[in-house]
Formats: C-alpha cells, sequence, structure tokens
C-alpha cells in the first residue's frame, strides 16, 4: 500500500501552499522523502516536516490529521487517489482537479473547485465566495466533476461554471450560477440576490421551496416531465433537501434572456 497521514505538528504563522502533495505524487515516495517536500510558507519554501508528522496506512489514502484552515491549494490539479482531511482547508481547495476524490470534514474558504475538470469534492462544512467558479483572470469556471457542500456557500457560486454537478444542501450567496454556461447547478436551501444573473444554458435547480425568478426568465411552455424525473433521482440521491424530489413537480421557466440565454431557472414545488 501507499497511503499516508500527515499528523500537523503546530498550526502555521502563515499561510501555507499544499500544491503537489496528493497521493499520486506521494504514492513512489519514502517518508523522508516525503518529510523534505518544500511546502510555500510566506515568502519562503519550508520543509513538510515542520507542521507534519508522516506515517504510513494500510490503504492508498492520504489522510490530513489536522485542520488545514492556513493550508490553500489542497488537490491543486489533483488527478486520481483519494485525500480525506480531518478538518476544515482554505483556499482553492480541489481547484484545476480531473480526478479522485477529496472529503474535507469541516469548511473551506474561498475559491473551492475552481475550473475542476472532474472527480469529486465534498465538503462537510461551508464553502467561502467563488467556489466552483473561475480562477481570478480567466474566463471558464468548473467544467466537470462534481462539487457537493453539505452546509452553506458565499456569493458567485458556480460563476460561469461550463460542465458538471455543484451542490449545495445550504443556503447560497448573491449571483449563484452567475454567467452560467452549462452544467447542472443545484441549491437546497435559499438564494441570494441576483440568481441566474446572465445565465446562458444550463439547469439551476431550487429544492428550497417556492421562490420567484428574475424579471429576466419567463415561464417555459414545453413539457419537461422525463427530463425532470431523470435530473430529479440524479439529486435524491444526495439526500438531505434533495430526497423525494422526483414526487415533486418542477416549475420551469427560462433565461436570462437579458444574456439571449438558454437556461433553465426549476423550482421545486412544495
Amino acid at each position: 500500500m501507499s497511503g499516508w497521514t500527515l499528523h500537523g505538528r503546530a498550526t502555521p504563522t502563515l499561510r501555507i501552499d499544499l500544491r503537489g502533495i496528493t497521493p499520486n505524487a506521494l504514492a513512489a515516495l519514502t517518508a523522508a522523502e516525503i518529510e523534505r517536500l518544500p511546502l510555500g510558507c510566506g515568502n519562503a519554501l519550508v520543509p513538510l516536516a515542520e507542521f507534519f508528522r508522516v506515517e504510513p496506512r494500510a490503504d492508498d489514502d492520504l489522510v490530513f490529521a489536522a485542520d488545514l484552515a492556513r493550508g490553500d491549494r489542497l488537490g491543486w490539479k489533483m488527478d486520481g487517489g483519494r485525500i480525506l482531511v480531518e478538518g476544515g482547508a482554505g483556499d482553492y481547495a480541489g481547484a484545476c482537479m480531473s480526478g479522485g476524490e477529496i472529503v474535507v470534514r469541516g469548511s473551506v474558504r474561498d475559491l473551492a473547485a475552481c475550473e475542476m475538470a472532474g472527480g469529486l469534492l465534498k465538503i462537510e462544512g461551508d464553502a467561502g465566495d467563488f467556489a466552483a467558479a473561475t480562477l481570478p483572470g480567466s474566463m471558464d469556471g468548473m467544467r466537470g466533476g462534481t462539487l457537493v457542500v453539505a452546509g452553506r456557500a458565499g456569493a458567485r457560486f458556480a460563476d460561469r461554471m461550463r460542465r458538471g454537478s455543484a451542490i449545495v444542501h445550504g443556503d447560497v450567496g448573491a449571483y449563484a450560477a452567475s454567467r452560467l454556461v452549462a452544467g447542472t447547478v443545484a441549491i437546497g436551501g435559499r438564494i441570494g440576490a441576483h440568481g441566474g444573473y446572465g445565465m446562458r444554458r444550463g439547469s439551476l435547480v431550487l429544492a428550497g421551496g417556492a421562490v420567484e425568478p428574475p424579471p429576466t426568465f419567463v415561464p417555459a411552455l414545453g413539457n419537461a416531465d422525463v427530463f425532470w424525473q431523470l435530473l430529479a433521482r440524479d439529486l435524491a440521491r444526495q439526500g438531505g433537501p434533495f430526497q423525494g424530489l422526483a414526487a415533486r413537480r418542477a416549475v420551469r421557466h427560462l433565461g436570462d434572456l437579458a444574456a439571449d440565454g438558454r437556461g433553465e431557472w426549476i423550482v421545486a414545488a412544495p
């Protein structure tokens, strides 16, 4: 087996950069080699052993037995394997990942799953702003895979998202699914102001009850019962507010017409 547990030694005084610390990258290394890996800390490079004690595991997982609230870029460009964090994580968690699975037992900060292309990122707490959105200066958001937030998410959730599924069990902030190009965004709680702003295509599903769409969305005239049953049953696997969706009627609106959009604003009626 090639798994490792990284036990936290002390809380860093500055933020640390965890890029490159992925299951596949560590699989062929020894404990001594892992301890010597450089981590960005402020404007310096510091050996990993300054912050973590390395212990082998009987499986292939990479486990952080620590709270990584000051650890950024967890699973950056990860392409396989499984990471488990027994606490929270910082900015850019799961950003640019293309495969594998990351489970964070706590909350994460901003820009989680930015430009994610594949795999699964599951956050058991809350997510900050710009989750499943774009990296700063980029034009494309999440491009594939699945993001699941068991708690709440901040503003600009799934901004410019192009593909994949972004799911929040709780409330989201303003501009959720703004400029959405494609993909499925599902929200179990309340949605903030300006939801679906500039939406081009894709589906925004609201399972938290009746809510009026923006005035630039119009009622859909076509019948989409078959599509709704397939989508509802898929989302029902997430549990929580998405259970029993297939038994609820879907009220659909199309837009954002102000952006010549053809997206769907879907409300699961009580």
